[in-house]
């Protein structure tokens, strides 16, 4: 479970989008990749890595053949997971408790954060001697907790709650006197509190990556979904080696969990903008890039909803997946999943090459499910897609359960997929 321990560590170091993106730099830059900047010419060479970053919470890295690419291998993966952004120090209420002010972020089981250690993560804006600069927050101590009212002042509770957000889902941060949150990351980060202009801060239980079961057969974690496949997807790339033929890419992109409609997010221009950038400085002819972009297969890898123990009614009777049953391939007629019958099979072609094994999600005809990146990335750049992801329980809660051999199975079919040699020859027909 090699892999599993090193997506452990990769969630510990990741409490926010912005601790994800820098965790994944470093693991590039480990592997030799060069960083650049969007704000600064770039000069590339065949047969190296490069990777850059927008907005410090998206990143897309990328390998280049020694020639032009014949296409593109790419894998996509959001580092946003639903939670509750700070918006200031204080709300008004009882003046014996300080409680923050928080919004919530994407669509979370707000039960599931009741009641367990919380502190905050994301990064502040800080005046510096030069001008400003976005630096990482994390303070590492149980700050917070978001108490729920006692049963004895709710007698139904038990038969269902309306939360709140306002009124229910506000953080007791401490009792009145204490040192402000502003002063604390002023504290963490060496600066003062008055060089602090402005902040990006989320809320993030403090529960560490265990494993479950008898045999460790499962684990749990904050933000599995989807940083189980942001590190697997990062795993697979840097481990497949640098193609001959096709160039290889890899995308983390920000705010999947409100829409991608964002500067960072899979709707913006920035991979078109990082694949034109390329495709410049190479050279290459329109019609080589278009060429390419056909010749091409990107997975949007983002979880499935496990059939649930307690629930099995909930799942589709002929689609039914499960921890460790392999990678899961999501099909869904609305085409809120990018999955067609013919980029299935040609990913199921790849992970049967590779051993990998495979099972097949669809929501209940009368369920409607959730959208992930990939049809929205779609629509920024024309490129063959399916949609995969891991089996996982308790999605959108404060802490989720996966199984703990599906790390693997998916970094193994990320790393065949960048391997992979077949070509496009005719509208529907692929070549290995």
């Amino acid at each position: 479970m090699q892999t599993t321990d090193l997506l452990m560590e990769y969630i510990e170091n990741s409490p926010s989008p912005y601790h994800a993106v820098h965790s994944a730099a470093v693991l590039l830059e480990e592997a030799g990749f060069t960083r650049l900047e969007e704000c600064a010419p770039w000069t590339l060479e065949g047969g190296r890595g490069y990777y850059t970053t927008r907005n410090q919470s998206s990143l897309i890295a990328f390998r280049l053949p020694e020639g032009a690419p014949e296409g593109w291998r790419l894998a996509a993966a959001h580092s946003d997971s639903p939670t509750f952004h700070v918006k200031n120090d204080a709300l008004e209420g009882d003046s014996r408790y300080i409680r923050l002010s928080v919004e919530g972020y994407g669509g979370m089981n707000c039960a599931s954060w009741l009641d367990r250690p919380l502190t905050v993560a994301g990064r502040a804006i800080v005046r510096t001697g030069e001008g400003v600069e976005g630096r990482l927050v994390y303070l590492d101590q149980d700050l917070l907790t978001i108490p729920s009212l006692a049963i004895h002042q709710q007698r139904d509770v038990n038969r269902g709650h309306d939360y709140n957000a306002q009124k229910d889902m506000q953080p007791l941060y401490a009792l009145s006197g204490g040192t402000p949150l502003t002063a604390l990351i002023a504290e963490e980060l060496g600066v003062e509190a008055g060089d602090i202009l402005s902040t990006d801060l989320m809320l993030c239980p403090r529960q560490r990556p265990v494993y479950l079961g008898p045999e460790g057969e499962l684990f749990q974690a904050p933000r599995i979904d989807d940083l189980g496949c942001a590190y697997a997807a990062l795993e697979g790339f840097l481990t497949a080696g640098i193609s001959r033929r096709f160039g290889q890419i890899y995308c983390l992109f920000d705010n999947e969990e409100v829409g991608s409609g964002t500067r960072q997010g899979a709707l913006s221009t920035f991979l078109p903008d990082v694949l034109a950038r390329i495709g410049e400085v190479l050279g290459l002819a329109a019609q080589d890039a278009r060429r390419a972009l056909a010749n091409s297969l990107l997975l949007s890898a983002d979880n499935g909803h496990a059939v649930h123990p307690n629930f099995p009614e909930k799942a589709d009777p002929a689609n039914r997946v499960y921890p460790n049953g392999g990678v899961v391939v999501k099909v869904a007629a609305s085409q809120k999943y990018t999955t067609t019958g013919l980029t299935a099979g040609l990913f199921q072609a790849i992970c049967r090459k590779a051993e990998v094994p495979v099972q097949v999600f669809a929501n209940r005809a009368d369920e409607p499910g959730g959208s992930t990146l990939g049809n929205l990335l779609g629509r920024q750049v024309s490129i063959p897609m399916v949609d995969i992801g891991m089996a996982q329980l308790a999605m959108h809660a404060a802490v989720e359960t996966a199984g703990s051999r599906d790390p693997e199975y998916l970094a193994r079919a990320c790393a065949a997929l960048y391997q992979a040699e077949f070509t496009l020859t005719a509208d529907g027909i692929y070549r290995f």
